[in-house]
């Protein structure tokens, strides 16, 4: 979203009136309404987790076993809930960003800032959920062997979250070339200048 395919005119459309990165037949504002809805939901998703594992972490600190915690622990902790507290207010600020601009005819703008923040929430969950986990195994195993869950538990959250959707992504830029169809922005849900 808000780059125009070279070679079709200032809509980015052809003469059927088909956006030919989607091809679909909308305007630049219903395609930001689809675009819109589309984040929502996937946010709706990242929220409720965040917001769970966020109340876990605030609760933490007022149980009795706390005050026995190491330096390392007690830093490691602190961390977490500054992670924590970043990473509610990225994937909670694409409803201010919406709140604010709502009526400025800015949606277009809208969903690309609110996409940029949403992805970058995601960067500071991963953190968070990576650190949540250092915490609580270094209490209940008190050996190196922590570190190493972690680090195998982080490589299969960047697996899951970053890898599968990039292969997907270049093993269909790998076929529309082979069909011999365009691949420059094939994909509009990623709203991204």
């Amino acid at each position: 979203m808000g780059q125009i395919p070279a070679g079709s005119g200032d809509t980015g459309r052809d003469e059927a009136g088909t956006n030919p990165r989607s091809g679909r037949h909308e305007t630049e504002e219903e395609r930001a309404d689809r675009q819109w809805g589309d984040l929502l939901q996937e946010l709706r998703v990242a929220q409720t987790g965040v917001q769970i594992l966020f109340g876990f972490l605030l609760a933490v600190v007022f149980q009795p076993r706390f005050s026995d915690l190491s330096t390392v622990d007690r830093n490691i902790y602190v961390v977490t809930v500054m992670l924590g507290s970043a990473t509610a207010a990225a994937l909670i600020g694409p409803v201010s960003y919406h709140r604010l601009l709502t009526g400025r005819r800015l949606k277009p703008q809208t969903v690309i800032w609110a996409s940029r923040v949403t992805k970058m929430g995601l960067g500071l969950l991963f953190c968070t959920m990576c650190s949540t986990l250092l915490l609580i195994l270094r209490v209940a195993l008190h050996n190196v062997a922590a570190l190493w869950l972690v680090g195998g538990m982080a490589l299969w959250f960047l697996v899951c979250w970053f890898v599968f959707p990039l292969w997907a992504i270049a093993r269909d830029n790998g076929r529309r070339q082979a069909d011999g169809t365009k691949t420059q922005g094939a994909d509009d849900s990623d709203p991204r200048p």
